[in-house]
């Protein structure tokens, strides 16, 4: 998704890697990292979505705030926040 409005459907994976507090092992809200990957073809997606705030919509209906990081595909995000997990 860019700017709310759907690009096009595509493949994704992706791993949530979630802070935790050393002495309780909770959790710690904000502090997190999103790593993986999305179906890109360079010969028909816009390099101008690399580097740029991106949503990913998940099968489950949430969104992600995700960046293309490369032309192979390899998405990234970190911590919390507008641009980030879009819940606030």
């Amino acid at each position: 998704m860019q700017n709310g409005q759907a690009i096009r459907p595509i493949g994704y994976r992706v791993r949530r890697y979630q802070g935790m507090t050393e002495g309780s092992g909770m959790p710690i809200p904000g502090l997190f990292r999103i790593e993986g990957s999305i179906d890109f073809d360079t010969r028909s997606d816009s390099a101008e979505w690399l580097g740029t705030a991106l949503g990913l919509k998940l099968e489950d209906g949430r969104v992600l705030g995700i960046t293309i990081v490369d032309s192979a595909g390899r998405i990234l995000s970190e911590g919390h926040g507008p641009s980030k997990c879009q819940c606030c």
